[in-house]
């Protein structure tokens, strides 16, 4: 049999566009290892919730404070009002969607990408089966690489696809404390903190983020020489989580920007991490694998349809369509206030204004600009300045 099209990756990304896909009548098959859990904080907005059908067992907590806290320690508690942030874990949440996709008509194959041959009769996905350890084939139509920041798909198939610049993401997963001791810790189960101190993490961010019955604590950077498991140590120290049970221990690499091409002209199209889709400056991926899994069906669809192959690049156009605006906004802000500890302390200062907190939290449970205060956008854009050029102390009253 030749499958309309074989997704590579089976992370949220993958599974959702094989699960599009198949409920569109195509015949998917859906290529992952097993066992393979990505280090992630795992904060999904009201919106994914709603778009992907996300039912409540899924969520391990539901968060209605955001703390910031600065290099010199100074704290600043953002309310989400009207709503909450959803948290899961993603060694049940990335399976749930796997097997929602089988469910949907996705074939699931257990390996790992090898190579994409390509004769006369068409092209056929080589992967390495887990249990057999042989080489296996899939003739294929075409092909989704939602295999991560170090995509085997991508580097094979797609101009830049080598080259993706990356930071790596480490966390811990440990049981939290209880009772007494969470006050202790000053560990709140509805809380999630993110800390900007360059003890931690020297060009990003650290956190300490609720699961219910478990907690994610770690940080990423792109810088080498960082001993992300010291780092992280010392997060957990900080935070009064150093004597909490360590469940499991994870890391990977997080895409910086999205790719300047995500198809190969001919029967590959990239999604996910694969294609860069991570979001500057607050690391989330969740949200942006799924819509990018998404929209890579969609123009999948489309090129079935119509046979030309350039329909494959409707996938980034779709995306960046709707999220370019996000990615370059969250970009300069990485870009002006992740270079320094004296930044970093501007920008949890600016946190505690009560125009930054409402905008910024409606864009991230909405997933898109909010336009409807553009007096409270100038207010913003001359704090920014002030802050960035030095006019202003840091305050926090």
């Amino acid at each position: 049999m030749t499958y309309d099209v074989v997704v590579v990756g089976g992370g949220p990304c993958g599974a959702t566009a094989a699960e599009d896909l198949a409920r569109a009548g195509k015949r998917v098959a859906l290529i992952d290892r097993a066992g393979r859990i990505k280090p992630c904080g795992g904060a999904i907005p009201p919106r994914l919730i709603a778009d992907f059908d996300i039912p409540d067992e899924m969520i391990v907590a539901k968060i209605n404070t955001a703390r910031m806290i600065s290099p010199t320690g100074r704290k600043v508690d953002i309310p989400i009002e009207g709503g909450f942030v959803g948290m899961v874990d993603r060694e049940h949440f990335d399976e749930f969607l796997r097997v929602r996709a089988a469910k949907a008509g996705a074939e699931r194959h257990t390996g790992t990408f090898v190579r994409i041959d390509r004769d006369e009769s068409g092209a056929r996905v080589i992967y390495r089966d887990k249990a057999t350890k042989e080489e296996r084939a899939l003739p294929t139509r075409l092909v989704i690489g939602a295999d991560g920041a170090r995509s085997g798909v991508g580097r094979q198939e797609v101009p830049g696809g080598d080259t993706i610049p990356y930071v790596i993401a480490y966390h811990e997963i440990i049981t939290p404390p209880e009772g007494g001791a969470q006050a202790a810790a000053d560990y709140d189960p509805m809380r999630c903190d993110v800390i900007y101190d360059g003890a931690i993490s020297p060009d990003f961010y650290g956190w300490v983020f609720p699961h219910g019955k478990s907690c994610s604590v770690g940080m990423g950077t792109g810088m080498d020489g960082v001993d992300l498991k010291a780092c992280t140590a010392a997060l957990r120290a900080n935070s009064g989580l150093a004597g909490c049970e360590t469940i499991r221990r994870e890391g990977a690499p997080i895409p910086l920007k999205p790719l300047d091409r995500w198809d190969n002209g001919r029967d590959v199209v990239l999604a996910g991490d694969a294609a860069g889709v991570v979001a500057p400056s607050s690391g989330e991926g969740i949200y942006y694998a799924m819509a990018c899994g998404r929209a890579a069906a969609t123009a999948v669809q489309a090129c079935l349809a119509s046979g030309r192959a350039k329909d494959l690049q409707m996938a980034r156009k779709m995306f960046l369509k709707e999220h370019g605006g996000v990615f370059k906004i969250l970009g300069a802000m990485q870009n002006a206030y992740y270079r320094s500890d004296e930044r970093r302390e501007r920008f949890v200062s600016l946190c505690h204004d009560i125009d930054v907190q409402k905008l910024t939290f409606e864009a991230y449970m909405n997933k898109k600009l909010v336009n409807a205060r553009p007096f409270a956008h100038m207010k913003i854009g001359v704090k920014n300045l002030l802050h960035l050029s030095g006019l202003v102390r840091p305050t926090y009253a």
